[in-house]
């Protein structure tokens, strides 16, 4: 009997230790995008896994321009230029970073076609 008992006190500290060694879901949230096209709304960035997700909020308004693209510049600034947001199906109104971009100082709206910076949305703090 004391030695189921001191089996289950092992296995007990394993799954406590396993537990706590996860990291957990981390969530920002950006101040508001401000531009000439992108000026209404925010993104949430959320690392979850070592991975990176940028959503926009409900009230962002995707400008009626034709190939606005999520930009992302890193802490360094590097810019590295992502999908369009309007698609055939839809829209892409998240994304999640390739592994190569390993932080998140700022997302902009850019628009390919023309080339311009719509808007833009800094954190208050570098998503990692």
């Amino acid at each position: 009997m004391r030695r189921m008992l001191a089996m289950a006190a092992v296995l007990v500290s394993m799954v406590a230790v396993t537990t706590a060694a996860a990291p957990a879901e981390k969530s920002f949230t950006s101040k508001p995008f401000m531009g000439a096209k992108a000026n209404t709304g925010t993104v949430t960035a959320t690392v979850d896994g070592g991975k990176i997700t940028l959503k926009v909020s409900d009230d962002f308004q995707i400008p009626d321009t034709p190939a606005p693209s999520w930009q992302v510049v890193d802490s360094k600034g590097n810019v590295y230029l992502l999908n369009q947001m309007k698609i055939k199906s839809g829209t892409n109104r998240q994304i999640t970073l390739p592994a190569y971009i390993k932080d998140v100082a700022k997302v902009q709206v850019w628009c390919s076609w023309a080339e311009a910076l719509l808007g833009e949305a800094a954190f208050e703090t570098i998503v990692k």
